[in-house]
């Protein structure tokens, strides 16, 4: 009976006959990878102001940018912790 539990708790949760690459392969996401990577790239919009621009168009593409992708990301993150209440 416990092998039975344990083949039933490492099947994943998506259907083969929806995606076929289920049965050969890992079949997931990396949601704090990309939830960390967002952040990486946030950072690195604001690290870019740092240089020998001579006109400001650029430093107000990188700010709205780097503000864009912040509040998205928070905002991702506000809505998977509030998703349980739904």
């Amino acid at each position: 009976m416990a092998s039975e539990s344990r083949e039933l708790a490492q099947r994943s949760a998506v259907d083969p006959e929806e995606e076929p690459s289920a049965e050969w392969g890992w079949h997931g996401s990396f949601p704090k990878g990309s939830l960390i990577a967002g952040w990486v790239v946030t950072v690195l919009m604001f690290v870019l102001l740092i240089g020998n621009h001579t006109g400001r168009t650029e430093d107000i593409w990188l700010i709205g940018t780097g503000v864009l992708m912040a509040a998205a990301l928070v905002w991702q993150t506000l809505r998977k912790r509030n998703a349980w209440r739904r």
